[in-house]
């Protein structure tokens, strides 16, 4: 049973990796100021995989850039790694994100780079990968994600589906604490869907890191440890997310 968003008493004395308190969120100013985010409060721990579904507009890729540290809090409390990012500056975030994963709907993939050489641009962003094997780490999470055969593949001539491989190769390469991942299965058919969110799932699980991902695909949902659904810019608990996971 996959149980929704409501707190595991298992994680009492945990810390959490990402931690929202009474978090709200505006965009625009003066008479267009709009909320999107209405006193959300989540604690996500080490090591789970969170999905976040509700309705197109509700809010949810609004907290994922949030907790992935791509704009600053604006009011209440967000801490990411046990830091506040309320108010955070440029500097502050630009760190804290260096040990976040960001996979996306769009791969956002350099076309005119080889698969390799677009997993390798993730670990040149890491000073202290600068006087290890590169390459041969890029190889060996391609090799993990199946596409063993599509190294040396510029992006262009890669299908939909590994293309995301590629993608979420490039995301897990450094081993970041926490990997966020938006709609990361919207380009794609059930097959590759479910293949995509299956290696996301044995990687992360086998590097201890913490998944986020926001989803409308119901296919998915087994994978999660904990399901929070969101409406209105309001978390809320949501009857049918509760499902069972398949045998």
């Amino acid at each position: 049973m996959i149980q929704t968003w409501q707190s595991d008493q298992s994680h009492s004395t945990a810390v959490p990796v990402i931690s929202a308190q009474q978090l709200n969120h505006y965009f625009g100013s003066g008479e267009l100021r709009k909320q999107a985010l209405f006193d959300i409060n989540l604690d996500i721990y080490a090591g789970e995989i969170i999905i976040m579904t509700g309705p197109s507009g509700s809010g949810k890729t609004t907290l994922l850039t949030l907790m992935g540290g791509l704009r600053s809090a604006q009011e209440g409390s967000l801490k990411l790694l046990g830091q506040e990012l309320h108010n955070a500056s440029k500097q502050q975030l630009t760190h804290l994100r260096r040990n976040i994963g960001y996979i996306f709907q769009a791969h956002n993939l350099l076309t005119f780079l080889t698969a390799k050489q677009n997993v390798r641009m993730s670990l040149e962003l890491h000073e202290e990968m600068f006087d290890r094997d590169v390459d041969g780490t890029s190889v060996a999470m391609l090799e993990a994600v199946g596409l063993q055969q599509r190294i040396d593949y510029y992006a262009d001539s890669l299908s939909g589906g590994q293309k995301q491989r590629v993608a979420i190769a490039r995301a897990l390469v450094s081993q970041p604490k926490i990997v966020l991942a938006d709609e990361p299965t919207a380009a794609l058919d059930k097959k590759s869907g479910r293949d995509a969110v299956e290696i996301m799932q044995k990687l992360a699980k086998e590097q201890s890191c913490t998944i986020l991902l926001v989803t409308h695909d119901n296919r998915i949902l087994d994978i999660a440890d904990r399901i929070v659904y969101m409406e209105d810019g309001r978390l809320a608990a949501n009857p049918e997310t509760t499902i069972m996971a398949p045998n």
